[in-house]
């Protein structure tokens, strides 16, 4: 078991965090049964047929299409989904232009939650004509099949152009997956010239940019274009006509030349001023696409950890109390746009909030708590007092200064009576050891260490020799549930003996050293003749 310094968990963590849940490693040509190879499998023909017979009963029918029940939206969905096995996946990737698939394992919580939202997107880019085929491969049963695509996790999704595989790099949503394919198969941005078709626009997409030109054409315009092909997370949409600009963004002066981003939240609409430059445009994006209070999920935490943003104030609590959060969070985020991210976290979520909340030794908490981390330096904060606005806010201000006191987690202060070694914690490191007039024998363990137990016997063994000294004291700290800035510790079990004159500058120990070398190093440093004890134990 490898260990390491304290201070460094959290960058570990969140590289850590960050593998773990990242799920997935311009020409517009219509893909039909004849665009395929002669050898394309009879499932695959099947599954047009089936498609058309779907949308023929659909036309025929008198019934209202709205009225069908989710099960039959999701049966039709998952039968636009081609089904790939050992068979038939090279001749499918080798004969489409362009091929999404979803690698899945049936046992695969994930896989099932993404799944119906594949199945729904393939859905609507079928109605937009895209010439993206779905397609989905259960890697855990062909695993011939899967190691041919380079699939190793589930879920896995990869775009095949002409053949070759590119990952996926969009959001995990329905409209993300749509948005993503549809910029990676040719239509990066969509052109709205009516109000009819900007109300429709409305209804469908919940986050876009828009662009306003007198015409499309130009060096800034063409910027847009290549920003919005750059971009894999959010639709940009475009119009010439006024009318349509105001039913996209109500408080727009200007279409001659505009760009701004819409989301669906009280901070619904802003302006971006600056030079169309395509840098200068994503930079914006970056800093402007979250909502002033973002909840963090699975499916969106990639997208928050690579955001630029580094300052992040997360919020830890249950839905209902932060209900009563909300608004008030809301106004203190407003005042910070731009400069620091505001997370909302599910505290009875255990998968995302328990490996934060054991950062702070909060694990079992089930309190709302205020939180900051500085991503830059790997330095994390707690509000301690009250959570009222004026204290968020108070909080927030001073973690923006640079003022504000770093948090290092400590378990309750023990109580040591008759202890022959102490137990030190966070919040009794100086007291203890660092501001102690004697000299401090000092082991530093984790519960997961597998060598610890060995050596706490040892120490031990070594405060029962040299028990009665009055100028020695042997203590012993928990470092998976205290941390201290002036302990750095490399491996675990860790020794260390602060001298009583010189407590900035502790002898490590090897861990490995037998009892009675330990005897002899202890009886050096003390140097009082009268009070060396026998080297033997």
């Amino acid at each position: 078991m490898f260990s390491t310094k304290p201070t460094s968990r959290f960058n570990l963590f969140t590289l850590s965090l960050l593998l773990l849940l990242t799920f997935f490693t311009t020409t517009t040509t219509i893909v039909t049964a004849s665009d395929l190879d002669d050898e394309v499998d009879t499932d695959f023909e099947e599954l047009l047929a089936l498609d058309e017979q779907e949308d023929q009963e659909q036309q025929g029918s008198q019934g209202d299409p709205s009225a069908k029940s989710e099960a039959e939206v999701l049966s039709k969905a998952q039968r636009i989904v081609l089904e790939l096995n050992s068979d038939n996946v090279k001749r499918v990737i080798d004969g489409a232009e362009f091929v999404l698939v979803l690698g899945y394992a049936p046992w695969c919580p994930r896989s099932a939650e993404l799944m119906p939202k594949f199945a729904e997107a393939a859905t609507l880019l079928k109605e937009l004509k895209s010439p993206l085929l779905m397609a989905k491969l259960d890697a855990d049963r062909h695993t011939k099949a899967a190691s041919m695509l380079d699939i190793k996790g589930f879920p896995t999704l990869l775009l095949f152009v002409n053949g070759t595989s590119q990952p996926y790099t969009g959001g995990f949503s329905t409209e993300d997956i749509v948005i993503w394919a549809r910029k990676k198969t040719g239509v990066p941005v969509i052109r709205i010239s009516s109000v009819n078709e900007a109300e429709g626009f409305l209804k469908k997409y919940h986050t876009f940019v828009l662009g306003a030109f007198d015409k499309f054409e130009g060096p800034d315009y063409m910027e847009f274009v290549k920003s919005a092909a750059s971009d894999n997370e959010i639709q940009f949409v475009e119009t010439s006509n006024t009318e349509v600009a105001k039913v996209l963004f109500p408080d727009i002066k200007t279409t001659k030349q505009f760009l701004g981003i819409v989301k669906s939240e009280p901070e619904r609409y802003t302006e971006y001023e600056g030079k169309f430059e395509m840098g200068k445009i994503l930079q914006f994006l970056d800093y402007n696409k979250f909502a002033l209070i973002t909840k963090l999920t699975d499916m969106n935490s990639v997208r928050v950890y690579s955001s630029p943003i580094k300052l992040q104030v997360i919020v830890f609590a249950e839905d209902d109390e932060f209900k009563s959060l909300l608004e008030p969070l809301q106004n203190v985020a407003r005042k910070f746009k731009g400069k620091m991210m505001f997370i909302y976290v599910d505290i009875t979520d255990e998968n995302i909030a328990k490996p934060y909340l054991t950062l702070f030794g909060l694990e079992d908490s089930e309190n709302t708590a205020v939180t900051a981390f500085d991503n830059k330096i790997s330095s994390k904060f707690l509000l301690e007092s009250d959570l009222t606005p004026s204290n968020i806010e108070d909080f927030c201000s001073r973690f923006l200064l640079g003022t504000l006191s770093p948090y290092f987690k400590s378990q309750p202060i023990p109580d040591n009576t008759n202890a022959s070694v102490q137990i030190v914690v966070g919040k009794t490191f100086d007291d203890l050891v660092l501001n102690s007039p004697e000299n401090v024998f000092l082991e530093v363990h984790t519960p997961w260490c597998i060598n610890c137990e060995t050596t706490s016997k040892q120490v031990e063994k070594l405060a029962k020799h040299f028990k009665g000294l009055d100028n020695l004291v042997f203590a012993r700290l928990d470092a998976s549930a205290n941390e201290h800035p002036k302990l750095q510790i490399d491996d675990y079990p860790t020794l260390l003996f602060y001298p009583a004159d010189n407590k900035a500058n502790p002898i490590k120990l090897s861990a490995k050293s037998g009892g009675k070398d330990l005897a002899v190093f202890i009886n050096k440093q003390l140097k009082g003749k009268d009070q060396v004890r026998k080297d033997e134990l």
